[in-house]
Parts: C-alpha cells; structure tokens; sequence
C-alpha cells in the first residue's frame, strides 16, 4: 500500500468515525429531549403595547390564595404557576402601567400594592388588603393553559 492510499483511507476511516460519533450525540440529545415530561404550566402572555401588572387567584390544597404581582413587557410571555394545573378555574387581574385601566371580573379577590401571597378571599379589606374583581379563565381541565391578554381596542379583549 502506498503512502498516498494509506493517507486516504485513513481519512475515510476518520470521516466515518466523525459521522458515527454525531450521530451518536445526535440520537442521545433526542432520547433526551423526548424523556422529559411536556411542560405543564399556567402562563399569561402580554399581547398588549403597555407593559402590565398581574395578579392570579386559584385554590389549592389550603383553600383560596391570591398572589402577584408578575411585571410583563410588551409581548412578552411569563408562567404564573409552575406544573400540571390542579383545577379547571383561575382568576386573574391586571393592570396597564402605561395607558391605564384594567383587566378585571365579578369575582371578588384580594390583593395589595406590592408583590403578595394572601391566603383567603374574606374579608380583603378588614384585613388590610385592597379588594380588586378578577375575570375566570376556564382552562377546561388541561394540564397546561396559556391566557393571551390583548388590547381593549381588539375584538374579545377583556379590558374593563
């Protein structure tokens, strides 16, 4: 055999070792990806030019609790509640820093100018809270739910 052929083979062998070892790392990365469970979460999308405040209500093991704020951007998404959602009704409440007015509902939670976690929708005001009317998102019983928060001007908006 010759140097030439020698080099060329080697180069070969080389070139499939190379192909060999990416497809290797390529079907790990995609064993990976498809063993980690679907993102199951309660997220809120501002769809709005205004940056907004949110603040969710839901029940949980405890009984009702209440917390906020989350400060989105313009079009810019955040998840409110990490994991498989545990019941079919949340309710949320935001506010336009920039323009004004809000997203609200009839059902009455409690909230407070700085960031918060109140447990119990009772009594908001004796208790030193605000008292703001949240909109119900019926999520339907999925185990992920994503709310698009959209302009007042926009068909379907529920600005209030």
């Amino acid at each position: 055999m010759t140097a030439a052929s020698s080099s060329s083979t080697e180069r070969r062998v080389r070139a499939r070792a190379a192909r060999l070892l990416a497809a290797c790392a390529l079907a790990s990365l995609a064993t990976t990806l498809a063993a980690r469970p679907a993102a199951a979460d309660l997220r809120l999308c501002n769809m709005t030019g205004s940056r907004v405040g949110i603040a969710v209500g839901h029940r949980d093991a405890e009984g009702w609790i209440t917390e906020g704020w989350w400060n989105l951007d313009p079009r810019a998404c955040e998840t409110l509640l990490e994991g498989v959602l545990a019941s079919r009704f949340y309710y949320v409440y935001a506010i336009d820093y920039d323009r004004g007015g809000e997203w609200g509902g009839r059902t009455q939670m409690c909230t407070r100018e700085r960031e918060f976690t109140i447990r119990g929708v009772e009594d908001c005001l004796a208790r030193g809270f605000d008292r703001n009317g949240f909109f119900e998102v019926d999520t339907g019983q999925q185990r992920s739910w994503t709310i698009q928060l959209t302009d007042p001007d926009r068909p379907g908006a529920a600005l209030r």
